[in-house]
């Protein structure tokens, strides 16, 4: 059975929150306001998104969003060892098409809490890979 209350978060979505400047924020701000569901990010995003808006934004950027994050109703899961036996899986399964570390961990985390839903504006590698738990994983916005 899928847990159809939760959508996971990629660092693409929450980049597009933070940074006024994103070509994606105002689909992000929109899809934001509807925020019905539990969003969980997971731990490895975290560090990739303050690590991309310290660098392609500001420090200050990348600090307010860590105080902004500590005060959001986001909740924050870890990756387990089984998520990088899976992971690995994952990256062997589908070696030709290069996944991304995170969005591995994403996925493999998606199995796990049995979650169909992704906020992402990243959509090449979440596109091309099929969950054990469902025929293919929702793109949102």
């Amino acid at each position: 059975m899928t847990n159809d209350d939760a959508v996971l978060m990629d660092a693409s979505y929450l980049i597009a929150l933070a940074n006024p400047k994103d070509k994606f924020r105002q689909r992000a701000v929109d899809h934001a306001k509807t925020g019905l569901k539990k969003q969980i990010v997971l731990d490895v995003v975290l560090g990739e998104v303050v690590f991309m808006l310290g660098s392609k934004v500001s420090y200050r950027a990348a600090n307010l969003f860590i105080k902004t994050f500590t005060i959001s109703s986001l909740q924050l899961e870890s990756i387990t060892k089984h998520d990088l036996e899976r992971v690995f899986e994952i990256r062997e399964n589908y070696a030709d098409a290069k996944f991304n570390f995170v969005d591995c961990c994403i996925m493999a985390l998606s199995e796990r809490l049995e979650i169909m839903q992704i906020c992402t504006f990243d959509r090449r590698d979440f596109s091309i890979f099929r969950p054990k738990h469902c025929p293919a994983l929702e793109l949102l916005p």
